[in-house]
This record gives C-alpha cells, structure tokens and sequence, in this order.
C-alpha cells in the first residue's frame, strides 16, 4: 500500500529525478519504495508525509481516501446518495435566514405550535437548521425548560421534490424527520409538507402537516415573529398558514 500511494503522489511532480531532489532521497533508493522493495526509516516516512502533507495512514489505506475521514454523509460510500442533496442545496433552492414555521401540536390536537428557525450554510457548503422549542412543550413533559434543554439543530439536504431535515434534540434525545415542498405564491417564500417525529407506535401522533414561511435574513422580522411563537389556538393561526395546514383535512 505505501509503495502504491507513493507511485500515485508522485504522478504530479514532472519527474522522479526532480521529486527525489526535493525529498532529499536518493532516487535508486526512492524507486525502491515505490517498487515495494524497501521501506523508509521512521525519520524518512516523517519528511514523505510532511512534504505530501498526508500522515502515517499512508501506509495502510489508499491515499485518496485519507481525506474522507470525518466525513459519513460525503464520504465515498454515500457521496452519490444521500451526500449529492447536501452537497448540492443551493441558496435558490431553500435560502439562509429565518423561517417561521406552524405545525399541529403532537402533545395536544387542539393546540398549534408556530416556532421560529434559523437556516444557514456551513463548512463544506453543508445547510444546517437550528431553533427552540416552546417553554411549554418542555413543560408539559416534565422537561427543563432552559435553553440548551429546548435547542434542536439538524442538517437541511435537497431531493427531487422539494428540501429535507433531519432535526435532533442534544444528544440525540429526540428525532425529527421534516419534508417540505415549495408552495407556488406571490413571494415565492411558502413551504409546506410534515414533520414525522421518532417515536413508538402507541405514543401519540407521530406524523403531521407543517407550513414554513421564509422570512429574509433581517434580524427585525425575525425578532417580530419570535413574539408570536409558541402554543395558539387555531383561530389564532395567521390565515394562510391555517388555509396551507388544511386544519379540517386528516393527514394521510
């Protein structure tokens, strides 16, 4: 394996002269760790991987993969399955900023919950969601209420029709799946789908509809909006999200 990550850096260097030149090594002895034949002293391995910038995993694993590590979603097993709508939401597709969001309640069918998200890019282009949940869900399940206790983040990917999550409570307390779909409007900035909640079967509603509202990335709307979050009535519902949420319709 080391010989084989050696013939492959060296492929970027015009030759095995100049390469072995710069690397300090005899170039005999250089085509003979290439070759498989001779292994470096310890001291020489270090100078190979710092001039490649690469590190002792050279010996074992195929070089081009030693930058894969860390990376589950992206890395070479799912790049081209669930890595490709990660990689690939653009800014067009579902816009940073914040979202206000109206769902029915899971704890009490009678009840909504409107909250409030924030959605941003990431490192290595990733579109990540993060918001609260209501002081009064927590209450009403004997939580604490403090904020760390209410915080939810999740990670945003694109498909065919339309953007999903994938929403955990700290330390994976709690799972949410969420699908929305773009709804054709005057601003263009309404979605609607569900959010499926990872629960067992007998515990409740698990599955409901959910409208978000995309509000901008100015702060001041947001805050305005933040006002408004938590339980409500459905008479208390803004108009449109009642009319997207079909209040009257079961889900199916």
């Amino acid at each position: 394996m080391f010989g084989a990550n050696l013939r492959h850096l060296a492929q970027q260097y015009p030759s095995v002269s100049e390469l072995s030149r710069r690397l300090g090594i005899n170039r005999t002895q250089f085509n003979r760790y290439m070759s498989g034949e001779s292994f470096p002293r310890p001291d020489v391995l270090d100078r190979i991987c710092c001039f490649f910038d690469v590190d002792a995993r050279i010996l074992l694993e195929p070089v081009d993969t030693l930058g894969q590590h860390g990376k589950i979603i992206t890395g070479p097993f799912l790049s081209d399955f669930l890595g490709h709508g990660f990689q690939h939401l653009s800014e067009q597709i579902f816009a940073s900023g914040f979202y206000r969001f109206t769902r029915r309640s899971f704890i009490n069918e009678d009840r909504f919950v409107v909250g409030l998200v924030q959605v941003f890019r990431g490192e290595a282009g990733a579109t990540f969601i993060k918001g609260f949940e209501a002081k009064e869900a927590m209450r009403n399940q004997g939580l604490p209420e403090t904020p760390a206790s209410r915080e939810f983040r999740g990670v945003v990917s694109c498909h065919e029709d339309g953007v999903a999550f994938l929403i955990s409570k700290r330390r994976s307390m709690t799972y949410s799946f969420n699908y929305l779909a773009r709804v054709a409007s005057l601003e263009n900035n309404y979605w609607v789908g569900y959010v499926a909640r990872t629960v067992r079967e007998g515990g409740g509603e698990r599955v409901t509809r959910m409208v978000y509202e995309y509000l901008g990335q100015n702060i001041a709307p947001a805050i305005a909006a933040a006002r408004g979050t938590g339980f409500v009535t459905e008479e208390s519902l803004l108009p449109y999200h009642r009319r997207l949420l079909r209040t009257g319709e079961p889900f199916s």
